[in-house]
């Protein structure tokens, strides 16, 4: 094919105004329209399978009241409020009114429990809760464990603290004055998933729905086209599906599909069907129970999809080589993190794949590897991948987070000179591509040699008997650390997923030793029903890591004279 990147590359300059608001971006500017006000916005099934449709325009309707009433409660520029909700319309349009108020939206999953939920409320100081019946059990009480929030507004749900969303709806008027924001104000305040420990509040302004832009467009195979119809299963609570599942959607006009259950598997598969979508952001596990519900579909084939974009853990060659041929189209892989939504990736009509890899630099973004003392890797050495605060002409990058909330510390130690520090570790080729190698906090030295994680990983996730695996080191005294290996067999594998544990330990290391360097087969491996993930999908390793130091400190004691 032609590889487009280098001009596409060179040629990229930001376009940022000086006044920007997601929600008039979304949303205003569509409905304020008559035409393009009666477009599909969001294809909608609820929990029992009903089906409903709401235009720009009635999704207009329902967040300009919701955002009077904001407005009415004294809601000021900055101050945090808080959308706890399933996937449904109104969960759009509370976004909306929240981002149009010039408040800062806090989207939050109802699955976090009431610690989870108290825990991140409290350190966002949010003032008000907007939330649904999948939140309520949640939330009883939550009021007196968070002093900040002063309302919370309930839809399908009534309790003495609650003010309902319907009676709000209806003392509202659907006339409303979109307030004034700059595209450096606050917009947005994602918590991080911890994969790395405590989770952390990261707040983004509203350009940074414009720095997600080139990798959204280039992702989705240069979204949008004629008939282009969008899924995801992502949660609108992550980076990745708040910003390139619905906001980018919606930027350009376009309609989405949404669904209250999270639908995987054979229920996904028929959902591609049902409503003949073409793009998708899908996580690495999602596209997993898809291959595995395959092998029980009675109707293969039938999909139109023609983008497929994967977020999240790297997609191993065999689920790669499935999509390929079963779903019609090569995923395209998406790097990025909450900090920097979408910077390196693929794109399949503008440079060739290169399954296995990161991608490339998305246009916009400059990206590089440092070594331990900050200077510029050579190709093919690994180190650590930084975004350039300023592009190769001198603008700001857009997609670039303000500050982590309430830690100038942690904000700053972030940063090297110009550069934003990401904290994963890859190699890039002679072509451009990245290759990952791991967080800088998982690699670690085990018998004289720096091991990452992610090589081994990707090694044992080729052996037909196992879905995933996990490296961690293995403290052992003073001999420092063995390889250990959680692994999670595939239940579709027959008779190699049957082999008895202790051969089959022997044979991953036999896989792992014709693959890569000796030294690099696990010394222990322990099979587990499950890995502990995010919910991007993204493996916890410092929740291993912590479990073999504490067996470790437990061993340790037990052996000392007069113990145990």
């Amino acid at each position: 094919m032609n590889d487009q990147h280098p001009v596409l590359y060179s040629s990229y300059q930001w376009l940022v105004p000086t006044q920007f608001n997601i929600a008039q971006a979304c949303l205003q500017r569509w409905s304020g329209n008559p035409m393009e006000g009666r477009r599909v916005a969001i294809h909608h099934e609820d929990a029992s399978g009903a089906q409903s449709s709401w235009s720009y325009g009635q999704l207009a309707e329902t967040s300009n009241r919701l955002a009077n009433g904001l407005l009415r409660m004294g809601v000021q520029k900055g101050e945090r409020i808080a959308v706890i909700m399933s996937r449904r319309p109104e969960a759009v349009a509370a976004c909306m009114a929240v981002l149009g108020t010039g408040a800062v939206l806090v989207p939050l999953p109802p699955q976090l429990g009431r610690d989870g939920l108290a825990l991140r409320l409290r350190d966002a100081e949010a003032r008000i809760i907007i939330a649904d019946a999948a939140a309520a059990p949640e939330l009883t009480g939550i009021t007196g464990q968070c002093p900040s929030v002063q309302q919370l507004i309930g839809l399908d749900f009534q309790n003495d603290d609650t003010l309902s969303w319907r009676t709000l709806q209806a003392r509202q008027t659907s006339n409303f004055q979109l307030v004034q924001t700059l595209a450096d104000d606050p917009a947005i305040l994602l918590y991080t998933a911890g994969t790395t420990g405590m989770p952390k509040g990261v707040l983004h302004a509203h350009r940074v729905l414009i720095g997600i832009l080139p990798a959204f467009v280039a992702s989705q195979n240069w979204y949008p086209r004629g008939n282009d119809l969008f899924w995801s299963p992502v949660d609108w609570n992550t980076a990745p599906g708040l910003l390139h599942g619905l906001l980018a959607i919606l930027y350009f006009g376009r309609p989405l599909v949404a669904t209250a259950l999270p639908l995987q598997g054979a229920e996904a598969l028929a959902l591609l069907k049902r409503y003949r979508i073409t793009n998708t952001l899908l996580l690495p596990n999602d596209l997993g129970l898809m291959h595995e519900a395959a092998a029980a579909d009675a109707h293969p084939g039938g999909f139109v999809l023609r983008a497929i974009s994967v977020a999240g853990e790297s997609v191993s060659r065999p689920l790669y080589d499935w999509a390929c041929d079963h779903l019609g189209v090569p995923p395209n892989e998406i790097y990025g993190l909450t900090e920097a939504p979408g910077i390196v990736g693929h794109s399949l009509e503008k440079w060739p794949a290169r399954p296995g890899s990161l991608g490339r630099p998305i246009p916009g973004h400059k990206v590089g590897l440092l070594d331990s003392q900050g200077r510029p890797c050579r190709t093919g050495s690994a180190g650590q991948m930084a975004v350039r605060v300023h592009d190769a002409h001198g603008h700001p990058d857009p997609c670039l987070f303000l500050s982590y909330w309430h830690n100038d510390a942690l904000t700053q130690a972030r940063y090297l000179d110009d550069w934003f520090l990401t904290g994963d570790m890859a190699s890039m080729d002679e072509d451009g591509y990245y290759w990952f190698a791991g967080r800088s906090d998982d690699v670690f030295r085990a018998g004289g040699y720096r091991v990452s994680p992610i090589e081994i990983e990707d090694c044992l996730k080729q052996h037909p008997a196992v879905r995933n695996a996990a490296i961690v080191p293995k403290p052992e005294g003073a001999r420092g650390n063995a390889i250990k290996a959680f692994v999670v067999l595939d239940p579709a594998a027959g008779p190699a997923g049957a082999v008895p544990p202790g051969d089959l330990g022997q044979a991953l290391r036999a896989h792992v030793r014709a693959r890569l360097a000796s030294w690099q087969a696990p010394g222990e491996i322990e099979f587990v029903d499950r890995l502990p993930l995010s919910p991007n999908g993204q493996i916890r390793r410092h929740v291993l890591r912590a479990r073999e130091q504490q067996r470790s400190m437990l061993a340790a004691a037990q052996a000392k004279p007069g113990t145990g």
